[in-house]
């Protein structure tokens, strides 16, 4: 039988008076597209074992991991209905990879107003072990993982049962409240005695961006490479790239450095000819592993790309001309991104391209 389900300060429930839609414990999951062997688990739990859920799972993770944190760091907002349109979209922050005790030491002050706060989430992961736990503003637990007995095993030990039909707070009537919106009388025991200045999200949040050294997350590729192929390029980036710039860098940063990079070559690329190249030269490590890769993971990372892609060639004139590409990494395929410039090029990037002559003849 599962247990009812004790909601966080943050989220009211509307009294519909219905019972229909009961909220309860429980979780499900699910393999991820595009891999045979990695799955997302959906899971709601008592606000009570939220914390404890928390500290359990980082004992999965390794030395090194980052935070993750989702608030509003521009809005004062004190009540907001779940059927309000348009709905207003968090901010999402990482850390670099540190180590695991050192956040979770930074974090455990701050971990009970994460919680509770309406307008907040948090999570910790590592890419490079396919391991992640968010807690959203929704107040629903997402983990990726591709050891799903393990997870299965925790949740268990929390007597939170497997659901095929979950019931969500997005499913039914509810409101988001910030701590700061709340009487002090609904305030849980253990943020009673916090005054007003340390219940302000905006606040407290900033705070833990500063500590953790944090940095904005723009909108971008989506995508989840298991363990296993991360350990597959991470060999093949290694045998071809020895002592190489980008063979310490998580691959799955670099995918998301392409796309951030063709995000700001979209808009007007500031840097200069030597930073251009940079993100070029991002693109090549990506060619070489998709070259040396098995087709299905090739595949995948083509997949993956195909869209940024896409919209860096829409950008690119002059194609006729070209840069000439790095000699330390051969390629079979051709290169278009070294064939023309982006349209909207900053001051410096156009000083240098008349500087090296490309605007002649």
């Amino acid at each position: 039988m599962a247990n009812r389900l004790n909601l966080p300060a943050g989220i009211r429930r509307w009294q519909d008076g219905d019972g229909k839609s009961q909220p309860f414990e429980g979780y499900d999951y699910s393999l991820l597209e595009d891999c045979d062997s990695a799955y997302r688990f959906t899971a709601v739990a008592d606000v009570g074992k939220i914390e404890t859920l928390f500290n359990h799972f980082s004992r999965f993770l390794s030395d090194e991991s980052f935070f993750i944190l989702e608030y509003y760091p521009d809005e004062t907002i004190a009540l907001r209905s779940s059927r309000e349109e348009p709905r207003l979209i968090p901010s999402v922050y990482y850390s670099p990879y540190l180590a695991t005790p050192s956040i979770l030491k930074t974090i455990t002050p701050y971990l009970s107003r994460m919680i509770h706060d309406g307008f907040v989430g948090f999570g910790i992961a590592n890419n490079r072990m396919g391991l992640e736990f968010f807690y959203s503003e929704e107040k629903v637990l997402s983990f990726f993982t591709d050891n799903h007995l393990r997870l299965s095993h925790l949740f268990c030990q929390y007597q939170i049962p497997y659901h095929n039909a979950l019931v969500l707070p997005a499913d039914y009537g509810h409101d988001h409240l910030s701590l700061l919106a709340l009487p002090a009388e609904q305030l849980p025991e253990s943020l009673l005695c916090v005054n007003n200045r340390d219940l302000d999200a905006s606040l407290f949040c900033r705070e833990l961006i500063e500590q953790l050294d944090m940095y904005q997350v723009e909108e971008g590729l989506s995508f989840f490479l298991t363990r296993k192929e991360q350990e597959q390029i991470e060999a093949l980036i290694k045998s071809e790239l020895p002592g190489h710039d980008l063979a310490e860098v998580e691959f799955g940063g670099l995918l998301l450095d392409w796309s951030d990079f063709v995000t700001e070559c979209e808009h007007t690329f500031d840097g200069d000819l030597w930073e251009y190249r940079q993100g070029l030269v991002i693109r090549d490590a990506i060619q070489l592993v998709i070259e040396m890769a098995p087709k299905a993971l090739a595949d995948k990372i083509m997949s993956i790309i195909s869209e940024p892609d896409m919209a860096f060639k829409k950008i690119l004139i002059d194609r006729r001309k070209r840069l000439d590409p790095p000699t330390d990494i051969t390629l079979t395929k051709n290169r278009f991104w070294y064939h023309g410039m982006v349209r909207n090029q900053g001051s410096d990037l156009r000083r240098d391209l008349i500087r090296h002559g490309w605007f002649k003849g």
